[in-house]
Protein backbone atom coordinates (compact mmCIF):
# COMPACT_ATOMS: atom_id res chain seq x y z
CA UNK A 1 0.00 0.00 0.00
CA UNK A 2 1.17 3.56 -0.76
CA UNK A 3 1.05 6.27 1.34
CA UNK A 4 1.79 9.25 -0.74
CA UNK A 5 -1.16 11.65 -1.22
CA UNK A 6 -3.50 9.57 1.78
CA UNK A 7 -5.81 11.12 3.64
CA UNK A 8 -4.72 9.78 7.35
CA UNK A 9 -6.98 10.55 10.46
CA UNK A 10 -5.05 10.26 13.77
CA UNK A 11 -6.89 10.00 17.17
CA UNK A 12 -4.68 11.10 20.33
CA UNK A 13 -2.22 12.83 18.55
CA UNK A 14 -1.59 15.80 21.17
CA UNK A 15 1.55 13.64 22.36
CA UNK A 16 3.86 11.07 22.01
CA UNK A 17 3.71 8.83 18.84
CA UNK A 18 0.27 10.43 17.91
CA UNK A 19 2.28 14.06 17.88
CA UNK A 20 4.78 12.19 15.98
CA UNK A 21 2.70 10.02 13.40
CA UNK A 22 0.38 13.68 12.45
CA UNK A 23 2.86 15.97 12.78
CA UNK A 24 0.63 18.87 13.14
CA UNK A 25 -0.57 21.34 15.85
CA UNK A 26 -4.05 20.69 17.77
CA UNK A 27 -6.15 23.68 15.87
CA UNK A 28 -5.25 21.48 12.23
CA UNK A 29 -6.75 18.31 14.11
CA UNK A 30 -9.69 19.68 15.29
CA UNK A 31 -10.32 21.41 11.74
CA UNK A 32 -10.22 18.18 9.70
CA UNK A 33 -12.53 16.37 12.36
CA UNK A 34 -15.28 18.86 11.93
CA UNK A 35 -14.74 18.55 7.91
CA UNK A 36 -13.74 14.65 6.82
CA UNK A 37 -14.89 14.32 3.73
CA UNK A 38 -12.32 11.03 3.16
CA UNK A 39 -10.18 9.09 4.63
CA UNK A 40 -7.73 6.19 3.50
CA UNK A 41 -6.08 5.17 6.82
CA UNK A 42 -7.54 5.77 10.42
CA UNK A 43 -4.84 5.41 13.12
CA UNK A 44 -6.15 5.10 16.53
CA UNK A 45 -3.93 5.88 19.04
CA UNK A 46 -5.89 7.58 21.51
CA UNK A 47 -5.13 5.97 25.17
CA UNK A 48 -4.57 6.17 28.66
CA UNK A 49 -2.65 3.64 30.72
CA UNK A 50 -2.69 3.53 34.79
CA UNK A 51 -1.06 1.58 37.06
CA UNK A 52 -2.99 0.03 39.31
CA UNK A 53 -3.50 -3.65 40.66
CA UNK A 54 -6.73 -4.70 39.52
CA UNK A 55 -8.42 -4.26 42.88
CA UNK A 56 -10.43 -1.13 41.89
CA UNK A 57 -12.87 -2.04 39.16
CA UNK A 58 -13.63 1.48 38.15
CA UNK A 59 -9.70 1.50 36.96
CA UNK A 60 -9.89 -1.38 34.74
CA UNK A 61 -13.62 -0.06 33.55
CA UNK A 62 -12.16 3.17 32.86
CA UNK A 63 -8.86 1.68 30.76
CA UNK A 64 -11.66 -0.67 28.28
CA UNK A 65 -13.69 2.39 27.92
CA UNK A 66 -11.24 4.53 26.55
CA UNK A 67 -8.87 1.66 25.10
CA UNK A 68 -11.47 -0.78 23.35
CA UNK A 69 -15.03 0.61 23.10
CA UNK A 70 -13.21 4.19 22.25
CA UNK A 71 -11.42 2.35 19.81
CA UNK A 72 -14.38 0.11 18.34
CA UNK A 73 -17.07 4.00 18.23
CA UNK A 74 -14.13 5.58 16.35
CA UNK A 75 -13.67 2.89 13.84
CA UNK A 76 -17.40 2.58 13.76
CA UNK A 77 -17.87 6.01 12.73
CA UNK A 78 -15.42 6.44 9.63
CA UNK A 79 -15.96 2.74 8.36
CA UNK A 80 -18.07 4.31 5.57
CA UNK A 81 -15.47 6.30 4.52
CA UNK A 82 -12.77 3.47 4.97
CA UNK A 83 -15.06 1.04 3.09
CA UNK A 84 -15.74 3.65 0.07
CA UNK A 85 -11.18 4.48 -0.21
CA UNK A 86 -10.85 0.61 0.26
CA UNK A 87 -8.21 2.19 2.95
CA UNK A 88 -6.83 0.81 6.58
CA UNK A 89 -7.30 0.84 9.94
CA UNK A 90 -4.08 0.82 12.29
CA UNK A 91 -4.76 0.72 15.77
CA UNK A 92 -1.98 1.50 17.92
CA UNK A 93 -1.73 -1.51 20.63
CA UNK A 94 1.57 -2.60 22.72
CA UNK A 95 3.23 -5.82 23.53
CA UNK A 96 1.23 -6.06 26.55
CA UNK A 97 -2.03 -7.39 24.38
CA UNK A 98 0.60 -10.60 24.03
CA UNK A 99 1.81 -10.75 27.73
CA UNK A 100 0.67 -8.65 30.50
CA UNK A 101 2.56 -6.38 32.09
CA UNK A 102 1.62 -6.60 36.08
CA UNK A 103 2.08 -2.81 37.08
CA UNK A 104 0.10 -1.77 34.81
CA UNK A 105 -2.97 -4.87 34.65
CA UNK A 106 -5.87 -2.99 33.46
CA UNK A 107 -4.10 -1.36 30.38
CA UNK A 108 -2.85 -5.19 29.57
CA UNK A 109 -6.08 -6.55 29.71
CA UNK A 110 -8.00 -3.57 27.39
CA UNK A 111 -4.73 -4.17 24.57
CA UNK A 112 -5.46 -7.90 24.75
CA UNK A 113 -9.25 -6.94 24.05
CA UNK A 114 -7.89 -4.20 21.41
CA UNK A 115 -5.91 -7.22 19.85
CA UNK A 116 -8.97 -9.48 19.82
CA UNK A 117 -10.98 -6.72 18.37
CA UNK A 118 -8.81 -6.26 15.40
CA UNK A 119 -8.08 -9.54 14.89
CA UNK A 120 -11.89 -10.15 14.57
CA UNK A 121 -12.29 -6.63 12.27
CA UNK A 122 -9.70 -8.14 10.23
CA UNK A 123 -11.82 -10.72 9.39
CA UNK A 124 -15.19 -9.37 9.05
CA UNK A 125 -14.09 -6.30 6.67
CA UNK A 126 -11.79 -8.19 4.65
CA UNK A 127 -14.23 -8.71 2.22
CA UNK A 128 -15.32 -4.73 2.06
CA UNK A 129 -11.60 -4.05 1.20
CA UNK A 130 -10.49 -2.76 4.84
CA UNK A 131 -7.00 -4.18 5.52
CA UNK A 132 -6.73 -3.82 9.79
CA UNK A 133 -3.19 -3.57 10.95
CA UNK A 134 -2.61 -4.10 14.76
CA UNK A 135 1.01 -2.39 16.12
CA UNK A 136 3.15 -4.34 19.02
CA UNK A 137 4.83 -1.78 20.30
CA UNK A 138 7.90 -2.35 23.03
CA UNK A 139 8.31 0.55 25.55
CA UNK A 140 8.07 4.21 24.04
CA UNK A 141 9.13 7.29 25.45
CA UNK A 142 6.09 9.26 25.35
CA UNK A 143 4.53 10.43 28.87
CA UNK A 144 2.82 7.03 29.73
CA UNK A 145 5.90 5.00 30.25
CA UNK A 146 7.79 8.22 31.79
CA UNK A 147 8.16 6.29 35.19
CA UNK A 148 9.53 2.83 33.73
CA UNK A 149 13.02 2.75 33.84
CA UNK A 150 13.59 0.36 31.28
CA UNK A 151 14.79 1.87 27.79
CA UNK A 152 12.57 2.84 25.36
CA UNK A 153 12.39 3.82 21.43
CA UNK A 154 11.30 7.38 20.55
CA UNK A 155 8.06 8.37 19.04
CA UNK A 156 9.56 9.31 15.43
CA UNK A 157 11.49 6.14 15.47
CA UNK A 158 7.89 4.12 15.90
CA UNK A 159 5.82 6.53 13.69
CA UNK A 160 8.52 5.30 10.50
CA UNK A 161 8.02 2.00 11.88
CA UNK A 162 4.36 1.64 11.70
CA UNK A 163 4.07 3.67 8.58
CA UNK A 164 6.76 1.10 7.22
CA UNK A 165 4.72 -1.54 8.00
CA UNK A 166 1.47 -0.27 6.49
CA UNK A 167 3.05 0.32 3.28
CA UNK A 168 4.10 -3.32 3.29
CA UNK A 169 1.21 -4.67 4.08
CA UNK A 170 1.71 -6.72 7.51
CA UNK A 171 -1.04 -7.70 9.64
CA UNK A 172 0.86 -7.24 12.83
CA UNK A 173 3.58 -4.11 13.20
CA UNK A 174 6.52 -4.19 15.35
CA UNK A 175 7.74 -0.77 15.09
CA UNK A 176 10.80 -0.54 17.30
CA UNK A 177 13.73 -3.01 18.39
CA UNK A 178 12.58 -4.72 21.24
CA UNK A 179 8.74 -5.72 19.78
CA UNK A 180 10.53 -6.53 16.21
CA UNK A 181 12.72 -9.26 18.35
CA UNK A 182 9.53 -11.46 18.28
CA UNK A 183 8.20 -10.78 14.64
CA UNK A 184 9.53 -13.36 12.75
CA UNK A 185 8.38 -16.21 15.55
CA UNK A 186 4.64 -14.30 16.09
CA UNK A 187 4.17 -14.70 12.34
CA UNK A 188 5.24 -18.25 11.49
CA UNK A 189 3.24 -19.42 14.97
CA UNK A 190 0.31 -20.96 16.24
CA UNK A 191 -1.70 -18.61 17.33
CA UNK A 192 -1.10 -16.59 13.81
CA UNK A 193 -2.16 -19.79 12.25
CA UNK A 194 -5.29 -19.99 14.26
CA UNK A 195 -6.49 -17.12 13.51
CA UNK A 196 -6.00 -17.98 9.68
CA UNK A 197 -8.27 -20.78 10.49
CA UNK A 198 -10.99 -19.05 12.14
CA UNK A 199 -10.92 -16.19 9.87
CA UNK A 200 -12.38 -18.64 6.97
CA UNK A 201 -15.09 -19.44 8.74
CA UNK A 202 -16.85 -15.98 8.19
CA UNK A 203 -19.54 -16.33 6.03
CA UNK A 204 -20.19 -19.73 6.33
CA UNK A 205 -23.51 -21.60 7.75
CA UNK A 206 -23.42 -22.05 11.17
CA UNK A 207 -22.80 -25.72 12.56
CA UNK A 208 -25.62 -27.15 14.06
CA UNK A 209 -24.46 -29.62 16.99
Amino acid sequence: MSLKDKSVVVTGANRGIGQALVVTDAAQVEAAARTVESADILINNAGIAMYDDLSDRAALERHLSVNVFGTYAVTQAFLPLLVQSQGAIVNILSVTALAAMPIIPAYSISKAAAFSLSQSLRALLASRGVRVHAVLAGPVDTDMSRDLDIPKASPQSVAQGIFDGVGKGEEEIFPDAMSASMAQSWRGGVVKALEGQFAMLVGAEPMLS
